[in-house]
């Protein structure tokens, strides 16, 4: 055991001594080893990148996950006498979060509104028991869930069914619906908006 644990330390030091762009050399002729180094060296920055732009872990994740594919599949595009490994690295990282960003905007993906602030909104000030008179409870038992689900469209009913009432996580309602992840949360979010206005709009009614 002493033995590997020597050869491993040897070959994590040599590692260390490799250039970046010595890794990206060998990247491009299929060495696994040297991605996998490269990887170790910056997936916390690349991550970092991605969640500050993102704001969101899941998106980071996946952002992550793509620069080094991207990585791993056009290494050779990358040229070291315009910028070094780590900045052009980076630079990928920012220009494919700014990318994913638009799109995440165009899809609304950060019109994101929770039950439980709904709900906030609707109690205002006072006491537990006018709290509760004003919660999204009641409001639902006087008009209806029915009603109120009514103005979203299909597939939006059943990601917020499947997740709300049901208990399904994003991932298990993606599988089912046969939908990507990033759909499933575009639908749930875009449908917790129509739910939020429908209930506010119910409220005042019964006013």
């Amino acid at each position: 055991m002493a033995k590997v644990s020597s050869a491993s330390d040897h070959r994590s030091a040599e590692s260390a001594e490799i250039s970046d762009e010595a890794l990206m050399a060998s990247i491009g002729n299929g060495e696994k080893e040297a991605l996998a180094c490269l990887f170790h060296r910056y997936a916390r920055l690349v991550r970092a990148v991605g969640y500050k732009i993102l704001r969101d872990d899941s998106e980071a994740d996946d952002l992550l996950q793509d620069v080094f594919l991207f990585i791993h599949q056009k290494s050779t595009v990358f040229d070291g006498s315009k910028s070094s490994a780590r900045s052009w690295i980076v630079q990928m990282a920012y220009h494919r979060a700014i990318d994913r960003r638009r799109y995440l905007d165009s899809r609304h993906f950060y019109t994101q509104v929770d039950l439980e602030d709904v709900g906030n909104d609707l109690s205002g000030p006072g006491g537990r028991a006018e709290r509760y008179e004003n919660s999204i409870e009641e409001v639902l038992g006087r008009v209806g869930l029915g009603n109120v689900f009514g103005v979203l469209s299909e597939i939006q009913r059943q990601t917020l069914g499947l997740h709300l009432l049901d208990g399904y996580t994003f991932e298990e309602i993606a599988a089912k619906l046969d939908q990507s992840r990033g759909n499933v949360k575009h639908h749930y979010f875009r449908g917790l908006e129509k739910l939020r206005k429908q209930i506010f709009s119910c409220n005042r009614q019964s006013d």
